[in-house]
């Protein structure tokens, strides 16, 4: 995208009256706005003229939201806002996995919306530096087998190409020039998303979705650990704690005895002996 000129934005959404409200606010912003009311249509347009985000309603006719999302990334990187009047979590969470950078539920504030297509806009941007960025764009980060170069916006690990979402590629960039720490999730969501509002559960898929691609067993995490009542902390140099046989890794008491160690999903418990002492 030329710095210069407007972003173009694509609205798709088959309620007329909300499109209009949608697409007005966002040309007021600033934004270049092309609108289409179904998924063909928005795939059509896609492929004339690739837009730099999309703003996705999840109800369309014939094919919904979550296809035409799919889609859409199976293309290539672009980051996609997804609109939804419903009000389940796994709506939510569904559109994440399938690639949304975001979601806003019907009702929205139209404002809020232009905030955030501006948001991940700015984060996006793959010429640029990385989300979190503490040093040149330049600058290699390397841990634990993996490397990434924010400058081309490349990730590997052990040599192998990572296929990494623009938002992943971030998050885990700013878990490389942090480890060792641990991070609550407004943090994350603040520092790798850039807002200070929005759903916490956005942070929890993405890790989930990270952890995917980096761990060698994504359900019991060794690299990004799940801090007990805090959030994260990417711990790159520790090795995995051993289990005694016939104890089970769940912190819970066994025997008068609290079993410390790691519970699947990769949080770090704290072990205690049988009266109750750290």
């Amino acid at each position: 995208m030329d710095s210069a000129s407007p972003a173009r934005v694509l609205v798709v959404d088959d309620d007329p009256m909300v499109a209009e409200v949608v697409t007005g606010y966002l040309r007021r912003g600033g934004f270049d706005v092309e609108y289409a009311a179904d998924g063909p249509a928005a795939l059509e347009a896609a492929a004339s003229s690739r837009p730099d985000l999309v703003v996705l309603d999840l109800m369309l006719p014939g094919m919904d939201g979550l296809e035409v999302c799919r889609r859409l990334r199976a293309t290539g990187p672009v980051p996609v806002i997804m609109l939804t009047a419903r009000g389940e979590e796994e709506d939510r969470i569904t559109g994440l996995e399938v690639g949304a950078d975001d979601y806003v539920t019907k009702p929205f504030s139209p404002r809020e919306l232009v905030l955030r297509v501006g948001s991940v806009l700015r984060r996006s941007r793959a010429a640029g530096p990385a989300a979190g960025s503490a040093g040149p764009a330049g600058t290699l980060l390397e841990a634990a087998g993996i490397r990434l170069d924010p400058a081309t916006r490349r990730a590997t690990r052990d040599g192998d190409e990572l296929a990494l979402t623009l938002r992943e590629f971030d998050l885990l960039a700013y878990f490389l020039r942090h480890p060792d720490r641990a991070h609550t999730r407004e943090v994350l969501m603040r520092e790798v998303w850039g807002w200070d509002f929005g759903d916490l559960s956005t942070v929890t898929v993405h890790v989930r979705r990270l952890r995917g691609k980096i761990e060698d067993d994504p359900a019991r995490p060794l690299l990004i650990r799940t801090v007990w009542g805090v959030g994260y902390r990417f711990e790159p140099g520790r090795p995995a704690a051993p289990v005694p046989d016939g104890t089970v890794a769940d912190g819970m008491v066994v025997g008068g005895t609290v079993v410390g160690g790691t519970v699947a999903d990769g949080t770090v418990v704290t072990t205690r002996s049988a009266g109750g002492q750290p």
